[in-house]
């Protein structure tokens, strides 16, 4: 799927823009804070429906205004269709050809995007949270229906805290009930994730650190003790449910749920030692750049082509050893991407003939002169 045009109205600093995307790298161009990951956001918006910074919707709105509008043009197996996102005080609607979407099933058929940004570079060394951001943003690019399963999950998770600050034990169980059903629906995609992405990420590691290298590792660290090698979904309800049987009285002293998927890891490693406390900081690097190539070479097997890719200022925030690596596969991939520098020169070895250049400034975009 190819976007062919892109329509934006009040988007963070962006009061109104119009692009016609190149349909391989289109490259951003300009100082820091005019607008270039603003626009990033929009694409990746549209593409998920989630926020790629902001943590409320509201912040996605244009300050002084009443609404944010995202539209784009896309090329589908099925013929041209035009897709689009609003935020307002009320929250978020979508609509296809003009048409509201309550079920999301349409709106995502064949849309996926990945974006890499230099946060994501922090992601050996900082907290598990990150880490688990990056399991399902991953997952939901494979299977769109995990955004349904997460908010199930969400909700049950809520509950179950709420009902441990106010009620009794007995009270607590029909609560845990829903908690651990939605549970195990997302520890088994996290689980069929994992099993895709390992060889990848040992194999583009390999490539991108040379002869020599570590072995590079990823597994599932379950809070609590959690086994999730085998079992279907039943039996990852067993095992979840019987957690926090053992936890009741720490979530009731503590009034939250203290295990289950919100609360687990990856774990990454290199010659089975933890990545995050063995690996140098070029390791650490090399390390996230595997995995969003094995990210994104998985959609590509998985979908038939590559996702659409967003890179928010990486070059420069990589070595030139692995800035060739990322450029040399972005040149060989046939993909659609969406690219920024402060600097065009950084990008160049990836541009290609097809590329188009936008200068930013101001949350406004124009062509950039060569």
């Amino acid at each position: 799927m190819k976007l062919l045009s892109l329509a934006i109205q009040d988007f963070r600093n962006i009061g109104a823009a119009a692009l016609a995307p190149s349909p391989r790298a289109t490259i951003l161009v300009g100082e820091n804070g005019q607008g270039k990951t603003n626009l990033l956001e929009a694409v990746y918006f549209l593409a998920t429906l989630k926020p790629l910074r902001a943590g409320r919707l509201a912040e996605l709105v244009r300050f002084g205004t009443p609404r944010a509008v995202v539209a784009g043009d896309f090329e589908a197996a099925g013929g041209p269709r035009r897709i689009a996102v609003e935020v307002d005080a009320g929250g978020r609607r979508a609509s296809v050809d003009g048409k509201p979407q309550d079920r999301l099933d349409g709106y995502f058929e064949g849309l996926a995007a990945v974006c890499f940004s230099p946060d994501d570079l922090s992601l050996v060394k900082q907290g598990p949270e990150g880490r688990r951001r990056f399991l399902d943003r991953a997952a939901f690019n494979r299977w769109p229906a995990v955004l349904a399963e997460a908010r199930e999950y969400l909700r049950a998770l809520r509950a179950r805290n709420a009902a441990l600050r106010t009620a009794s034990p007995e009270v607590e169980a029909s609560f845990r009930a829903p908690l651990v059903r939605a549970g195990a629906r997302l520890l088994l995609r996290r689980r069929e994730l994992l099993r895709e992405l390992a060889p990848r990420v040992a194999a583009a590691f390999a490539e991108i650190s040379g002869p020599g290298a570590p072995a590079v590792g990823i597994s599932y660290r379950g809070a609590g003790g959690l086994d999730l090698e085998e079992g279907g979904e039943a039996e990852l309800e067993a095992r979840l449910g019987e957690i926090l049987d053992r936890r009741l009285a720490r979530d009731l002293e503590r009034g939250y749920t203290s295990a289950g998927p919100h609360m687990d890891d990856l774990v990454l490693g290199l010659d089975e030692r933890g990545a995050r406390l063995y690996a140098s900081q070029g390791q650490q690097r090399a390390v996230v750049l595997a995995l969003k190539v094995a990210e994104i070479e998985n959609l590509r097997h998985a979908l038939g082509r590559p996702p659409l890719l967003l890179l928010d200022d990486v070059s420069s925030e990589l070595d030139p050893q692995k800035n060739r690596y990322l450029l040399e596969y972005l040149a060989t991939l046939p993909a659609q991407a969406f690219l920024t520098a402060t600097d065009r020169r950084l990008l160049e070895p990836a541009a290609g003939p097809e590329a188009t250049f936008y200068k930013v400034e101001g949350g406004r975009f124009g062509p950039l002169d060569s």
